[in-house]
């Protein structure tokens, strides 16, 4: 069996026999729903492939840690979706509004909780420096959201700023998956501080690639409608971008994306007319090319260890796995 087949295999058991509290049925049935309905799971298969690169057995002190990074990822994702007035969350409806938004609130205040059970499981030796680095990334996930909610009253952000913002939001969370691995698994500080570097540049370009793919990708292999940021004007990597180049066009942007979208057929013009600017502007091939450049420099922080080649190629299929939907 090779090692990504392991890994498969233990996450598929892993949250298959994940356990919530049965009462209150009101409490803890979202938590099941919000599990059940599945997700990518990249965060903790980063993390069993960051320990397995050290050692092979999957004990429950990996298998916690592994999970917590799932279940504080599904938290966030409760409240993101009461704050976005969400509908849907990967195909079905969401927690706040199968069941109300009460709930939603305090289910997913539950959950936090529960992912800091789970990180407790860790070995004794390292579990003061697990839970700092889980407690670090859990308020930088915080400021990141705050800083995308603070964004929706802005006309344009800098650049600088909108890396910044995914960098809190998405990447520590993924950077801190690699580093959880590794530090369970006993590796050293230079070693568990460059997979944190190698996760937290894949994380950017798993961000940029999915701006890219709401914009340009195919609807079938996406999984639902393209074109939903610029509908909401959400500031994307390539908005943010498009503003950069704007120039004397700049107004011209601001018009496209003031279009109404009360109807299908607004928003369909609106969707038309912005990528028309951003082609215009070479905005998507831009977006592609950043998304390279970070899946490269991820890639060089994990050339600098003194790792097996078989476990170099092994982060090596994952991060392409992780951001190869854009190609």
């Amino acid at each position: 069996m090779t090692a990504e087949n392991h890994i498969e295999n233990a996450v598929k058991d892993l949250f298959e026999n994940l356990k919530f509290t049965e009462e209150p049925h009101g409490l803890y049935d979202p938590l099941r729903y919000m599990m059940e309905i599945g997700g990518k799971r990249i965060r903790p298969r980063l993390c069993l492939l960051a320990y397995s690169l050290f050692k092979e057995d999957m004990t429950p002190e990996i298998l916690g840690p592994a999970a917590a990074l799932e279940v504080f990822h599904s938290f966030t994702l409760i409240h993101d979706d009461i704050m976005d007035k969400a509908d849907v969350r990967r195909g079905v409806p969401t927690v706040y509004r199968k069941w109300d938004e009460n709930t939603a609130i305090l289910s997913g205040d539950v959950m936090s909780i529960e992912s800091y059970k789970l990180v407790a499981k860790a070995p004794a030796g390292v579990l003061p420096e697990a839970l700092n680095l889980f407690s670090t990334t859990a308020a930088q996930v915080c400021e990141g959201q705050q800083f995308d909610m603070d964004f929706e009253d802005e006309e344009c952000v800098p650049m600088e700023d909108y890396l910044k913002m995914i960098g809190l939001k998405t990447a520590v969370l993924i950077a801190c998956s690699a580093k959880m691995g590794a530090l369970i698994a006993g590796a050293d500080e230079k070693t568990c501080d460059q997979l944190y570097r190698y996760g937290y540049d894949l994380g950017l370009a798993f961000q940029i690639a999915d701006d890219w793919l709401d914009t340009y990708s195919d609807p079938k292999v996406f999984g639902k409608a393209i074109g939903g940021d610029i509908l909401n004007n959400k500031k994307s990597w390539l908005l943010t971008r498009a503003f950069e180049k704007a120039g004397e066009r700049r107004a011209e942007l601001l018009d496209a994306m003031a279009m109404p979208v009360e109807s299908e057929e607004q928003k369909a013009a609106k969707i038309r007319t912005v990528i028309g600017i951003y082609d215009s502007l070479g905005i998507g091939e831009e977006a592609k090319a950043e998304i390279i450049r970070l899946h490269s420099q991820a890639l060089a922080h994990v050339q600098t260890l003194d790792l097996a080649p078989e476990a170099v190629a092994t982060l090596e299929n994952y991060a392409k796995n992780l951001i190869g939907r854009t190609k």
